[in-house]
C-alpha cells in the first residue's frame, strides 16, 4: 500500500474513532456542564473522566502529580518506541456562571483526540505513545504550572489544545500576565473630629489608581493594567485603616510583562509614600502579593498550520493568519505549555448568541447546544490528525522542532515558573 493511501487509512480510522464515541463524549460533556466545580475542586468531573478513560483501555493515574484533581491517561502502541504526543483536558467553572468558558467542551476534545490515537495504534500499529493531562484550574490557579514543575510535560514531544470561542484560528495571541492583591495599612480616625490623626490607606488606593491611570499614557499599546479595589473601608465617618485590591498586569510578551512590572509597582510605592501610609502600623507598605506569571503563548506554526490545513477539509473557514495575529484575546496557563514544549491552543467557533462571548451566560448555555458538541468533536480530530502527522512525518515532526527551537522553547523555562 502507498505511503498516501496509508496515511489516508489512519486518518479514517481517527475520525471513525472520535465519531463512534460521539454520544459517549455528549453525555460526558452534559455532566460535567450540569455540575460546575471550581478550580482545584473538581472532583465530580475528574473522576468522572478517569473511570471512563480506563474503560476505555487506557492507563490511568488519578490525582496525577500531587494535584488531587489532575490526572494522566496513557497509551503506548505496540509498535514501539515513536514520538510522544500529548493532549490537555481542562474541566473547571467559572464562580457564579458555571461552564462559561466551555471547559466541559475542552474535557471531551482532549478525551477524544487522545481516544482517536488509541484507536491508530490499536489498527495500524504505528510507533509512538499519546497521553491525556487532565489540567485543572485554569480560571483560578494556573493548574499547567503545576504539572510543569512536577514534571508532567518533561518527555512529551508536543502538547495540543482546543478552545471552544466565537472565533476559529490558531494564531490568535495571548497575553503574559500577572496579578497582583494589593495592601495598604493605615491608621483610623474620626473622619469630622480628628481626621488629622489618621493615615489614609483609602487615599493611597486612589492615588495609586490614578498613578496607573497616567502610566497608560506611556507604556505599550499592547499593554494592559486592569484592576478594582475589594475593600475600600467600612464607614464615611471612619478614616480607613485598611485597604485592598486586585490587579492584572498584563503585556504581549514574557520580555514586555518584566519589563512592565517595576513601573507598576513604583505607582503602588509612590502612593504610599505620599500618603504616610509607608510605615503605618509597622507594616512596611504597600503589601504586594503577586500570583505566578502566565506566559504569552508560543504557537508553533507548523503545528498550527496544520491544524488548520485539516479543519477547511471539514468546511472551516479561517481569517489569514496576519490578520489573526493582531488579535490578543486574554491569558491562560497553556502559554507556559508552550514555553517547555512545541504546542498550540486553536480557537473555534460554538456559535453563541451575538455578544456573548467567552465569560458571559450567554456562553454558558451555548456550551450545552448540540452544535458546540459537534463543533468540539470537529476540533478534536483536527489536533488528533495532527498530532498522527507529527507522529508518522518524520520532515514534519523536523519542522515543528525547528520553530519550537528557533523560539528559544525549552525545559529550562520550567525554573522561572
Amino acid at each position: 500500500m502507498t505511503e498516501i493511501n496509508l496515511a489516508k487509512e489512519y486518518a479514517d480510522t481517527v475520525i471513525k474513532a472520535i465519531d463512534n464515541k460521539s454520544e459517549d463524549l455528549r453525555t460526558i460533556s452534559l455532566q460535567i456542564h450540569e455540575k460546575p466545580e471550581l478550580s482545584y475542586e473538581e472532583t465530580f468531573a475528574h473522576n468522572l473522566l478517569v473511570n471512563y478513560l480506563k474503560d476505555q483501555g487506557f492507563k490511568v493515574t488519578p490525582s496525577a502529580y500531587n494535584v488531587e484533581t489532575a490526572f494522566v491517561a496513557e497509551f503506548s502502541s505496540k509498535g514501539g518506541e515513536g514520538r510522544i504526543v500529548s493532549f490537555n483536558s481542562e474541566y473547571d467553572a467559572l464562580p457564579g456562571i458555571g461552564h462559561a468558558c466551555g471547559h466541559n467542551l475542552i474535557a471531551i476534545s482532549g478525551v477524544a483526540a487522545a481516544i482517536a490515537l488509541k484507536a491508530v495504534f490499536e489498527k495500524h500499529e504505528i510507533p509512538g505513545k499519546v497521553k491525556l493531562f487532565g489540567t485543572p484550574a485554569e480560571e483560578i490557579g494556573d493548574g499547567k504550572i503545576d504539572l510543569i514543575k512536577a514534571g508532567a510535560y518533561d518527555d512529551v514531544d508536543i502538547s495540543l489544545m482546543v478552545h471552544p470561542s466565537p472565533y476559529e484560528g490558531s494564531f490568535y495571541n495571548y497575553y503574559a500576565l500577572e496579578s497582583w492583591d494589593i495592601e495598604y495599612f493605615g491608621r483610623n480616625a474620626h473622619a469630622a473630629g480628628i481626621p488629622w490623626e489618621g493615615i489614609n490607606a483609602l487615599d493611597a488606593m486612589v492615588l495609586a489608581y490614578n498613578n496607573i491611570g497616567l502610566l497608560r499614557q506611556q507604556i505599550l499599546p499592547t499593554d494592559r493594567i486592569h484592576g478594582v479595589i475589594t475593600n475600600g473601608g467600612k464607614a464615611p465617618n471612619v478614616i480607613p485603616d485598611y485597604t485592598s485590591a486586585g490587579f492584572m498586569i498584563r503585556a504581549k510578551t514574557l520580555e514586555n510583562l518584566r519589563a512592565l512590572k517595576p513601573r507598576v509597582q513604583k505607582c503602588f510605592e509612590a502612593a504610599a509614600t505620599a500618603t504616610g501610609c509607608t510605615e503605618a502600623n509597622g507594616t512596611k507598605d504597600p503589601k504586594i502579593t503577586r500570583k505566578r506569571e502566565l506566559f504569552d503563548m508560543k504557537i508553533n506554526s507548523p503545528l498550527g498550520e496544520r491544524y488548520e490545513e485539516y479543519l477547511r477539509k471539514f468546511g472551516i473557514e479561517f481569517k489569514p493568519k496576519l490578520e489573526q495575529e493582531k488579535v490578543s484575546l486574554g491569558s491562560t496557563d497553556q502559554g507556559n505549555v508552550t514555553y517547555v514544549v512545541p504546542g498550540i491552543h486553536p480557537l473555534y467557533d460554538i456559535k453563541a448568541p451575538q455578544g456573548s462571548g467567552n465569560h458571559t451566560i450567554g456562553f454558558t448555555n451555548a456550551a450545552k447546544t448540540e452544535f458546540a458538541h459537534e463543533a468540539t468533536l470537529t476540533a478534536s480530530k483536527g489536533i488528533a490528525l495532527t498530532a498522527l502527522d507529527f507522529l508518522i512525518d518524520d520532515e514534519f515532526a523536523k519542522q515543528v522542532k525547528d520553530a519550537f527551537n528557533t523560539s528559544n522553547g525549552g525545559l529550562h523555562w520550567k525554573d522561572s515558573m
